[in-house]
């Protein structure tokens, strides 16, 4: 299973980045009495009673932005919410329960996921009594706490881990699930003839879930005794052409298709050339950590044109971070390459599930450092005490080690990399933290091969790493931010 993901929703000022920076033990966001300061979503690794966690803050629903951004904060917030396995509903004692708590609460009732209601701003025991009020928001369990004078940090904690989901069933419904293939691309690539092609394909059975126009269509088939959902998303537009409510809606609902999906086709048109759509697709990909298989499409027409190892060549140059990423040719219109493509996409939903053992994984990394070590950082020694795999879709692991802002992003490149060629997953995302080994804790995998560093450092230099040590493999290195510095920018 996934990282379990514990998302903070609430209005404006209850308090939310305050939460999550309180349960975080740092300051991560940026917390100010003006409504409306948080306006991305946020996302911290988490780790109570041996399980981990993510823990999201979000912008406060309702806000009016100052800069016009109210529909992306919205955006942001449903997105999250759609990811949540579970929600905390942030409410404020001081101020009681107000009309924009209950609208909160009313979006709450049409989600069926576990809700948390927490009372913040309960600085004392006789406050809590005070907090009964928002009972009537029938949403949860209801827990009071005060970041301010650290009140019942352990008990929230400790109701969040109670309401995870279970890794034993979560595992049974992994083998269980058939694989949902998201079909994107810009307009006019070939996608829903490809998907019709799949559709007269023998030994194939399909049923068709009814879906609007221009919205994501899920096609269901089963192919040499192995099922799938395939969804026909409709083609995106540039940004700065989408002018009405239909072209709004779809985008939108083509980037819900990928959050959804195990597996992504990109498609490409063999006759055009990369365009900003294209790079805009790959970045939303890429920053969803979803398995992908570029597609080129109309090969037949081409194919004596560009040969495909300059196509291949075309498509790892224009998106570096995604040089793992496979290139199937096709045509999909008669078929051509189709099932070796579905082959080998049930390949990369296979790797997307696949573990590795803690001592192999410990070894193939004391290999790897041991190889090429970190460099020093303010002459002190970067070290690795252990690591270990936390979930799948994506391949999740945590490095517990002294110092996590030591590990610059070159390094955190190499290391992934290399990572890479030593495991049985290479061609999909993976997703390393670097995390801070507590003081408790003297687990050390790697034996002494090099001296460990006092963990007497100031707060800001140890402390769970930040978005930018969140070591990905995929996304964060400048060459890859700068293809998409103008994915928005008008032609």
């Amino acid at each position: 299973m996934a990282v379990p993901q514990v998302v903070i929703i609430g209005r404006p000022n209850v308090g939310k980045s305050s939460i999550f920076n309180w349960l975080a033990g740092r300051r991560l966001a940026i917390v100010d009495d003006v409504a409306g300061v948080t306006r991305d979503r946020m996302v911290h690794l988490q780790k109570w009673n041996d399980r981990f966690f993510e823990i999201v803050d979000t912008g406060g629903i309702g806000v009016n932005d100052v800069d016009d951004l109210t529909d992306e904060i919205e955006r942001q917030i449903q997105i999250a919410i759609d990811s949540a396995d579970i929600i905390l509903f942030v409410v404020d004692v001081r101020s009681g329960t107000l009309p924009l708590d209950q609208q909160v609460a009313q979006r709450l009732r049409k989600i069926d996921k576990p809700v948390v209601l927490v009372a913040n701003k309960a600085d004392a025991p006789h406050m809590d009594v005070e907090a009964d009020e928002f009972y009537q928001l029938g949403r949860g369990m209801l827990v009071t706490v005060s970041t301010l004078q650290n009140r019942n940090k352990s008990e929230l904690l400790d109701v969040i881990v109670d309401r995870l989901p279970e890794s034993e069933a979560a595992a049974d419904e992994e083998a269980a699930t058939e694989m949902k293939v998201a079909i994107v691309g810009r307009r006019n690539v070939g996608k829903s003839t490809f998907v019709n092609t799949l559709a007269q394909a023998d030994r194939m059975i399909v049923s068709e879930v009814a879906g609007t126009t221009r919205d994501s269509v899920d096609v269901r088939f089963e192919m040499d005794g192995k099922s799938f959902v395939a969804i026909d998303t409709p083609g995106l537009r540039r940004r700065v052409s989408v002018k009405t409510d239909i072209d709004y809606y779809s985008t939108h609902r083509a980037e819900r298709s990928i959050r959804h999906a195990d597996m992504v086709l990109m498609f490409f048109d063999a006759s055009q050339q990369i365009s900003k759509v294209d790079k805009q697709l790959v970045r939303y990909i890429s920053d969803e950590f979803k398995p992908c298989i570029f597609v080129v499409n109309k090969w037949d027409l081409y194919h004596t044109q560009m040969p495909t190892d300059r196509w291949a060549t075309y498509l790892h140059e224009t998106f570096p971070m995604m040089s793992h990423v496979p290139i199937a040719f096709i045509t999909g219109k008669t078929g051509k390459n189709v099932k070796t493509l579905l082959n080998h996409a049930q390949m990369l939903f296979k790797q997307s599930r696949s573990r590795i053992g803690t001592g192999e994984l410990n070894r193939i990394l004391k290999e790897i450092i041991a190889h090429h070590p970190p460099p020093l950082h303010k002459n002190r020694k970067p070290k690795v005490y252990y690591a270990t795999q936390v979930g799948v879709q994506p391949p999740t692991f945590v490095l517990m080690v002294n110092m996590p802002k030591a590990f610059s992003p070159t390094y955190q490149r190499y290391l992934i990399s290399s990572f890479r060629d030593a495991v049985p997953f290479p061609e999909v995302p993976i997703k390393i933290y670097l995390k801070k080994r507590e003081s408790s804790d003297e687990r050390d995998d790697f034996g002494k091969a090099g001296s460990p560093i006092s963990d007497d450092v100031e707060l800001d230099d140890h402390l769970e790493p930040e978005a930018g040590d969140l070591a990905t493999g995929d996304a964060g290195d400048d060459v890859a931010d700068d293809q998409y510095d103008d994915v928005n920018e008008e032609a």
